[in-house]
């Protein structure tokens, strides 16, 4: 996280939230702001709930079940968009690409972060089970490849070879209001 910027007043969405740690996170950064967390499991969506119940209560964070290739969302509506540990289990990585693009403001960021990459210090060891529940590797080429065919700017990727993860951020064109 520490290669994106995070305003008080930002309005975040976190993608596969998971257990809710995240939100968490980025509600106590963006203390003026609104954090949404989706995922598409109900045990994930439960526990981020009741890790996040007095930030719900209080009307700073919403969690809800949604899919990344259908987000529940108007147009053009976060400035910072999560997605920690999940792209690959996405059904269709550059459609899914796109309708996260669909929701972030002009300007806005999605960072991408993984521990399981090819290429990866975990690679050897990861490969034989992420084949097993039927998920996408990407390298760090193929991740330059996603992001630019969704139509993201500004792609940085960073490794932390030490630790074995990888982060990649990308956004949404200053002058792009919509898709089309």
């Amino acid at each position: 996280m520490k290669h994106i910027v995070i305003g008080k007043d930002f309005t975040i969405l976190d993608i596969g939230c998971g257990g809710g740690r995240t939100i968490q996170k980025m509600a106590t950064i963006a203390t003026a702001g609104h954090v949404h967390g989706v995922d598409y499991a109900a045990g994930s969506l439960a526990a981020a709930r009741g890790q996040n119940a007095d930030l719900i209560r209080t009307g700073r964070v919403e969690i809800e079940r949604a899919s990344v290739s259908q987000l529940p969302f108007p147009d053009n509506k976060f400035d910072l968009v999560t997605a920690i540990e999940t792209q690959y289990y996405w059904p269709d990585m550059v459609n899914d690409m796109r309708e996260i693009l669909r929701v972030l403001k002009p300007g806005g960021t999605l960072i991408i972060i993984a521990e399981s990459f090819k290429g990866g210090k975990y690679d050897a060891l990861q490969q034989p089970v992420m084949k097993l529940l039927r998920t996408t590797q990407l390298s760090v080429d193929d991740q330059k490849e996603l992001f630019a065919k969704a139509g993201y700017d500004n792609v940085q990727i960073f490794q932390e070879p030490n630790k074995g993860w990888i982060s990649v951020t990308g956004q949404k064109r200053e002058d792009r209001i919509s898709q089309d």
